[in-house]
């Protein structure tokens, strides 16, 4: 064997390895600025220097899928090039290779295509070019192509992934704002309702979400009087929950100076206005009930009619004014008084009882309610509660509830 051969052979080996620690030596820059947690814009950066000026790849232009196609970058293109735009062509490309003879607009500025797939789903696509017809050499493109095919599919990952993590941020913060405002929404109803010789009180709250937009309460006033609410707020969410939250603490405290319903609903309804800035509203009954007069006085904000039975007569409580945060300084009229006898039943409920629809369309309906009521009239207000919904149950069938679900029923001793 001659000197020079093996002299050749060990150049030819030093270069190999001169090679290869180069290409490591990049690699580590990209993994170092990833676990750095370098932005996008940097990567894509230091991704384009390594291309141009480290490889000496002499033109480039980067496609990236993010719900729709975009350049994240390009170089080197001459005037008349238009490839900023994404050639639809190029989704027909699985494996590297030379770029397609129906991509004209691309073949006059690059060689290759690099694409970047994931399963199914095609990620990136990266053209390079630089063959220079009068030279007679490899093109670096070609040459550094596997190394260069590794670093893109380095970068696009490593941007689906802080994709990803955004996305992820943004869910874990949606499903703990959920979560909070179901807590608060919790919060908000008595924990508590009396069952005694005066009166008995149940209530039941199916949430279609996890947080729903309904409210009830029972507020005692003194020993000889108490309030009953059933509120609806238009929309659902962390909003829906705040509003009805600052809506409750309203109540309570107005209430607690003055329960004159007429003053309560126009100070609430000012309340509402301010909170909800018009783009939400609640609708809204409250009643007073006086235990030693059996005097129930009443107004209705929009609500939907609760059932009053008293003797063998049905009473619908119908709204005497538009729901609360509608209008900014409605006059709110004198107050209904119903004269209460002896086991007489009130049933407030939301608009998710009578709006509920079956597999045929049809709607459960107020008449279908009063039945029930009257049917059942001789129940405590919890039973009667449950023979209530599961009526719903059965009228529904397969179909999910399409809105809160919730009563409040009253029996008067």
């Amino acid at each position: 064997m001659s000197f020079s051969f093996l002299q050749g052979a060990k150049l030819s080996n030093n270069s190999k390895i001169k090679s290869r620690d180069f290409k490591l030596n990049l690699l580590l820059q990209i993994t170092k600025a990833i676990n750095e947690n370098m932005s996008v814009q940097n990567l894509l950066t230091l991704f384009e220097d390594i291309l141009r000026n480290k490889l000496k790849i002499g033109k480039a232009v980067l496609f990236r899928n993010d719900n729709q196609w975009k350049c994240l970058f390009h170089y080197s293109l001459d005037g008349k090039s238009q490839v900023v735009d994404f050639p639809e062509g190029l989704l027909i490309i699985r494996d590297i290779g030379t770029i397609p003879v129906h991509t004209p607009e691309l073949k006059s500025e690059f060689e290759i295509v690099v694409p970047v797939y994931h399963k199914e789903k095609p990620l990136a696509f990266l053209l390079l070019g630089d063959i220079d017809e009068s030279l007679l050499q490899l093109s670096t493109a070609i040459k550094h192509l596997p190394f260069v095919q590794t670093l893109t599919n380095i970068i696009i990952v490593a941007m689906e992934n802080k994709k990803l993590f955004r996305e992820n941020l943004k869910q874990v913060a949606m499903a703990r704002e959920l979560e909070l405002a179901s807590e608060m929404q919790h919060m908000l109803v008595p924990e508590q309702l009396p069952d005694n010789n005066f009166l008995s009180v149940a209530a039941v709250y199916l949430p279609q979400q996890q947080v729903g937009g309904d409210y009830f309460d029972f507020i005692p006033l003194n020993d000889d009087e108490f309030l009953i609410c059933m509120c609806d707020v238009s929309g659902k969410g962390m909003s829906a929950a705040l509003l009805m939250s600052n809506f409750q603490a309203n109540l309570h405290a107005l209430s607690s100076v003055n329960s004159n319903l007429p003053w309560l609903m126009q100070q609430l309804n000012k309340k509402v206005c301010q909170g909800a800035k018009g783009e939400k509203y609640i609708t809204a009954f409250i009643a007073r009930y006086h235990v030693p007069s059996h005097k129930l006085e009443y107004l209705n904000a929009g609500h939907h009619a609760p059932v009053l039975l008293t003797g063998d007569r049905i009473h619908l409580l119908e709204a005497q004014q538009p729901g609360l945060g509608m209008i900014d300084d409605p006059v709110f009229p004198n107050s209904t008084i119903h004269e209460i006898e002896p086991n007489s039943l009130l049933v407030c409920y939301t608009d998710g009882v009578v709006e509920l629809e079956n597999e045929e369309g049809n709607f459960f309906g107020t008449d279908k309610l009063i039945n029930l009521v009257k049917s059942f009239s001789h129940e405590r207000p919890k039973q009667l509660n449950q023979k209530i919904i599961l009526e719903l149950e059965s009228f529904k069938e397969k179909l999910p509830y399409s809105d809160d679900v919730t009563l409040l029923s009253c029996r008067f001793f």
